[in-house]
């Protein structure tokens, strides 16, 4: 295979095509109190030029295509069956490609995309309330603080439009108005009502969507799917990604598997955080086995904090609860005016609260985007005016709206979170306040993707949450599902086929040297887990490594408290590889293994995300340094110096890592102090 083969990678000059992505020029050295080198080399995220309203309809015009006769001859590995990865492998199998299909999970059925509440945002317009798709760009590229492409944010906002016309035609259920129309509600960060949902299922519906079609095609035979197998290593064979290693989790047996191009859609790594809204079993171990291999990860401080979550109550919980942002459009958030009041809601009259998302937001009220509530919230606790165990709480009341509109129709748009909250608390949400605080949800940092979604790895492309690319540093609220599915039935499709047509792919042998050493190193790894036979359990490690993340990478961040967490997480670490007990062996069903090789990814990555938010000095939507704010405690960005997406370079662990950027230009929304009063 010459290097002409596959396309050059993003750095660098385009007339030095290399098969491996290394920077062209040697870092400089950091000095001694920063923990990172920095290269001269700049990403190219190959973006399209001319009018932004038609740069996806001209790049798909040139992309290269596959004969349709052709489309079996290919093979593509597809790990994850999240929205992203179910509504990509039934597309690919739909076209007659040979699809792999990957997921943990006992069904493609439960990835997490299921947990996802509130509803997808969509440009329709059907409320004919002022709502277009340049609207729904805007609002998205100043949610996200402007830290994001315009290019990859015009393209979501388009191609949401489709996606709602995919999931009826899928049977989707929908919410309709009393006419059959569909209905929508608002979300935060928006002034129109673009968000169409069903109850408080709407992930779970939309998956269900996305999982009847992929069954379709394993039925047909061009989608194979591969359950309880877990993604330990990417394979890289001359510079391309052309397959993964993988453990059966039920068995143990370790086996390589090879194709023509790799697809991640494995979800986010908010995890890391111990206590996340996340399910327990989400991670970040596929990619970051493939940045180590050489696929660039940005903006890792990027964390997203979701301001309606069911506080925490003690020690014993292992994940935290999501309520539906929705339900910011008929609750009122408040606190009572005075500090240290333990009275009950019912007894504090309306002159005694204070509404101060209302208050500091009149334009927005409620509806403000996630890290505006967040904070707020956060500055109310903080002033000990918070409710609930050790005052880290505020109400959520609906008492206004339940006479408002009945308790029937709120029984009708929430019945199944209110139910839900009931459970879990104890408390009936008809009659008492939710509380509500917040907590780690979403991440929009992730592997670096051009604008074909591809990594730095050629052959290796990244898709959803596993990507960088859409959300900038703060995601609206229900736009994780509009990505999701806008990568899987609308753009893989496109631009796997141009890759494939542009670059055969020669034999992978059994034997080759790439492959052996990707499946002996997998093998080490698992053995060296079981041998430490420490005091410690896994755990113990990952909760003391959630909390450092927490408090000083959370939802606020400051230099000391940073590089305190940067001088105690090497030291975790080492403690861990040295005293972590993994009882089993690897020939069975063994979660412990599987936790713990999940965990000492969390350390690298972790060590990462406090690395990247010590080096933005400024605030900007999720990150949230407090040296970095206004005078009324809103985020302050430093445009002039940060207006760039931070891609890291692996280099070896405890091993100052290597910064790349890609400058961030905007000719249709300008960057202004974000305002929602």
């Amino acid at each position: 295979m010459t290097t002409t083969d596959v396309p050059p990678p993003p750095f660098g000059t385009p007339e030095q095509p290399q098969p491996t992505p290394q920077p062209f020029t040697t870092p400089a050295a950091a000095p001694a109190d920063q923990p990172w080198r920095e290269s001269d080399a700049t990403l190219d995220g190959r973006l399209p030029s001319g009018a932004i309203e038609h740069r996806w309809d001209e790049r798909k015009f040139e992309m290269k295509l596959v004969n349709p006769a052709n489309r079996r001859k290919h093979t593509v590995i597809m790990v994850g069956t999240g929205l992203a990865g179910g509504a990509a492998a039934a597309s690919l199998g739909e076209l007659g490609y040979n699809v792999r299909s990957y997921c943990y999970q006992d069904s493609p059925r439960r990835a997490h995309s299921i947990a996802a509440q509130g509803g997808i945002n969509a440009a329709k317009n059907y409320r004919n309330d002022g709502d277009s798709i340049f609207r729904l760009f805007y609002d998205t590229v100043k949610g996200g603080d402007f830290r994001a492409r315009e290019s990859n944010v015009y393209r979501l906002a388009q191609i949401s439009v489709d996606i709602i016309d995919q999931c009826v035609a899928q049977g989707v259920p929908f919410a309709r108005e009393y006419g059959g129309l569909l209905d929508t509600r608002s979300f935060g960060g928006a002034q129109v009502s673009r968000t169409f949902y069903a109850r408080g299922q709407t992930g779970q519906q939309l998956l269900l969507g996305a999982y009847q079609a992929l069954c379709r095609q394993i039925d047909a035979g061009t989608v194979k799917m591969f359950p309880r197998t877990e993604m330990l290593d990417l394979v890289v064979v001359d510079g391309r990604a052309r397959g993964i290693v993988v453990r059966d989790m039920v068995t143990g047996e370790i086996t390589t598997d090879i194709a023509d191009a790799v697809v991640l859609a494995t979800g986010g790594y908010g995890n890391a955080y111990f206590l996340s809204t996340n399910a327990m079993g989400c991670n970040a171990t596929a990619i970051w086995r493939a940045h180590r291999k050489g696929a660039l990860f940005a903006n890792p401080c990027f964390t997203q904090i979701h301001p309606t979550c069911i506080p925490v109550t003690g020690d014993h919980q292992s994940k935290l609860t999501l309520m539906s942002e929705s339900l910011r459009n008929d609750g009122r958030v408040w606190v009572p005016k005075q500090r240290g009041d333990t009275r009950s809601p019912d007894q504090i009259p309306d002159a005694e609260r204070d509404y101060f998302l209302e208050r500091r937001y009149p334009a927005f009220g409620n509806l403000v985007p996630r890290d505006v509530a967040s904070r707020a919230i956060k500055q109310v606790c903080d002033e000990e005016r918070g409710v609930g165990p050790g005052g880290k709480g505020v109400y959520l009341d609906f008492s206004d709206a339940i006479k408002r509109l009945s308790v029937d129709v709120i029984k009708e748009r929430y019945g199944n979170l209110f139910d839900m909250y009931e459970k879990i608390t104890g408390e009936d949400p008809y009659l008492v306040p939710m509380r509500i605080y917040p907590a780690i949800h979403y991440t929009m940092g992730g592997l670096w993707v051009d604008y074909q979604l591809q990594s730095t790895i050629p052959g290796l492309f990244v898709a959803g949450e596993a990507n960088f690319s859409d959300h900038g540093a703060n995601r609206l609220g229900a736009s994780a599902l509009m990505q999701g599915l806008a990568d899987g039935y609308f753009v893989l499709p496109y631009v796997l086929a141009d890759f494939l047509a542009s670059n055969p792919a020669p034999p992978v042998d059994a034997n080759h040297p790439a492959r052996v050493e990707a499946e002996n190193e997998v093998r080490a790894r698992v053995q060296r887990l079981l041998s430490i036979n420490g005091t410690r359990t896994i755990d113990s490690f990952h909760r003391e490594l959630g909390l450092l993340l927490w408090d000083h990478c959370g939802m606020a961040r400051n230099e000391a408290g940073l590089r305190k967490a940067l001088d105690r997480i090497p030291e975790l670490r080492e403690e861990f590889w040295r005293n972590v007990k993994v009882p089993g062996v690897n020939e069975e069903l063994n979660q412990n293994l599987e936790r713990a090789g999940r965990v000492a990814d969390f350390f690298e990555l972790a060590e990462l995300m406090c690395i990247d938010a010590l080096h933005r000095n400024e605030s900007c939507g999720g990150h949230f340094r407090e040296e970095f704010q206004t005078e009324d405690n809103e985020a302050q960005r430093d445009d002039d110096h940060y207006s760039y997406v931070a891609a890291w370079e692996y280099a070896g662990v405890g091993q100052p890592p290597v910064l790349h950027k890609e400058p961030l230009t905007f000719d249709y929304v300008h960057p202004a102090q974000r305002s929602y009063k």
